[in-house]
């Protein structure tokens, strides 16, 4: 008998889970470190009674374990993080959801077997914070961002046409001098922040670079280790961000179709996905998440990465 289930009708709309088959009593952190990334982040689930396969084995004593849980995070956790205990029966067996709600005061350590340790989420895994992932949890928890932080640049120093050009193709107005304050790229004092360091047109900031690449096979492991093409860009981001999908149009395929009136193009990738790249921390250099795979189109038959180097 079929006991999987499908994990979404557990988690709903939450996008970040773990699975416990049990509660391990003897080895705490095993669990508590999930905890400790879901509040650093954006929230999670952690579902007890359930084995990695997405087979429902059940807790053999699950109120017994929700005070458990619930202890272990009082004691381990610093600060504690908002959470909440939910009960689900399913053909008899009971199981614990443990939600995880996204934290105002990061960074939540897990403390234990004499550690002070942060966790952050990377992919599915909790792995432990380095050091500028917690410096970046600890201006979160202040309030405050890296982007917010005062640069050593002045702002009479920079030219701003590109963000001048672009704000008024979008908005159909102009850029005034008053928004360089409001939009957090000047501060009271004069001085770039380090958002408008990276916006300005020659931008100071040499560790701000994407580099793409497009690779020859539908991944980096085929054996062939062959770049078709490369190309690595710096200065203003928004260059930087035009550029890179310039290098994704200028490599990939487009198909259309006539209407009576006009032509639809129907390219690999659509534009706005590509510059919506999600944009990832991971250690000393933020990761323009994505991997432009075969999920979208029926003919890739190669594959792009893109990295920004940060400061």
């Amino acid at each position: 008998m079929d006991t999987g289930i499908d994990i979404h009708t557990l988690i709903g709309e939450a996008t970040a889970y773990d699975k416990k088959q049990m509660l391990e009593i003897k080895r705490p952190k095993s669990w508590l470190k999930s905890v400790s990334a879901f509040a650093n982040g954006e929230g999670g689930i952690l579902i007890f009674g359930i084995s990695n396969d997405d087979e429902i084995v059940g807790l053999a004593d699950a109120e017994s374990d929700a005070e458990r849980i619930s202890e272990e995070i009082k004691t381990k956790l610093d600060p504690v993080p908002v959470v909440n205990l939910e009960y689900k029966e399913i053909d008899g067996k009971k199981l614990i959801l443990l939600h995880v709600y996204p934290g105002q005061e990061t960074p939540y350590y897990y403390i234990g077997d004499k550690q002070r340790l942060a966790f952050m989420r990377i992919g599915n895994e909790s792995v432990t914070a380095d050091r500028i992932q917690l410096k970046a949890l600890v201006l979160k928890g202040s309030g405050r961002t890296y982007d917010s932080l005062p640069s050593n640049y002045r702002f009479e120093d920079m030219a701003f046409t590109k963000l001048r050009s672009v704000h008024y193709k979008r908005l159909q107005r102009s850029f005034n001098d008053s928004e360089f304050v409001s939009w957090g790229i000047v501060d009271e004092n004069g001085n770039l922040t380090n958002a408008g360091a990276l916006l300005a047109d020659e931008s100071p900031v040499r560790q701000s670079r994407i580099f793409c690449t497009r690779w020859n096979g539908l991944d980096m492991t085929s054996g062939l280790g062959e770049a078709i093409d490369d190309v690595e860009l710096e200065g203003c981001v928004i260059g930087q961000l035009q550029d890179a999908v310039s290098f994704v149009r200028n490599n990939s395929h487009k198909k259309w179709w006539k209407e009576n009136d006009y032509r639809e193009e129907l390219p690999d990738y659509p534009e706005r996905a590509v510059t919506e790249a999600r944009v990832c921390q991971n250690q000393d250099s933020l990761t323009i998440g994505f991997f432009l795979g075969t999920d979208y189109t029926e003919n890739i038959d190669f594959l792009y990465s893109f990295s920004v180097k940060s400061v």
